[in-house]
């Protein structure tokens, strides 16, 4: 095999193990290890979930962002798979599907709620490894109680004012 093959196949599974982190991280509450799948500035675009616009932010800034919203679940399975990578030279793109789950009880029923859809990721090399620079979320389903978003929120925001 000729070296220009081989740095092709470690390339493409280093890309894998950035997207793969980025779910383990969240689910984990792996904050480091989450953060550490981003350049210093990360395009976001998470209209299709949000409806808000795209942002670009620091990859410190994401992570607190994700941080404060995901933390106040009681657990959370992110899952990532059918990784589609391209590499032009020291960048590249990893379209993967995704699921991610999301479970808090309430009082009121309704514990869960999923996420279905993919990512398209653009990852740039550095000399830490590669790293997301462009993070797309498009969401093509979804089912249970949104509403679980604002609750975890607020129990995260009441347990870090403890």
């Amino acid at each position: 095999m000729d070296q220009e093959k081989l740095q092709l196949l470690i390339d493409r599974a280093e890309i894998s193990d950035t997207v793969i982190r980025y779910a383990t991280g969240i689910d984990m509450r792996d904050w480091q290890a989450y953060r550490s799948c981003f350049t210093d500035e990360v395009d976001l675009d998470f209209t299709s979930w949000s409806g808000d616009i795209p942002m670009r932010l620091t990859g410190d800034e994401w992570t607190e962002m994700v941080r404060g919203v995901l933390s106040g679940f009681k657990s959370t399975q992110h899952i990532s798979t059918n990784h589609v990578i391209t590499i032009n030279g020291d960048e590249a793109t990893c379209v993967s599907y995704m699921q991610a789950q999301h479970y808090l009880p309430t009082e009121s029923g309704g514990n869960c709620f999923t996420l279905g859809g993919f990512y398209t990721n653009t990852l740039v090399r550095t000399p830490q490894g590669w790293k997301i620079h462009k993070c797309k979320l498009t969401v093509t389903w979804s089912d249970g109680n949104r509403g679980l978003f604002d609750e975890a929120a607020r129990r995260f925001s009441e347990s870090e004012e403890k």
